[in-house]
């Protein structure tokens, strides 16, 4: 589907799960978390520890994060290990980024 046909063909359940989605991109410490995942794979522990937060409040917006398919992760052990889900959710981040640095 070409972009012009997806922007002009889009119903409103869709754009009601984007709205969802941006949504997700609305609390900072997600944000926080995404960048740190930008290029590589974390477990919760080695979050926290980079943000200054408890395991507990990293756990909890990873799990909204998982729910809306913008983080993934693999077990190793006991460990879980988190990255970010595709090369979309890295695109949305780096395009935001530069939209906001723009001068």
């Amino acid at each position: 589907m070409d972009e012009n046909n997806l922007y002009h063909s889009t119903d409103d359940d869709t754009l009601y799960k984007l709205a969802e989605l941006f949504k997700v991109f609305g609390d900072p410490t997600r944000i926080r978390i995404l960048h740190s995942l930008l290029n590589q794979e974390l477990c919760v522990q080695d979050i926290a520890d980079t943000l200054s937060m408890t395991q507990s409040a990293i756990s909890h917006q990873l799990r909204i994060l998982k729910q809306m398919s913008l983080v993934k992760f693999r077990r190793d052990g006991k460990t879980i290990y988190y990255s970010l889900a595709d090369e979309h959710v890295a695109t949305i981040m780096g395009q935001g980024l530069e939209h906001v640095c723009e001068e």
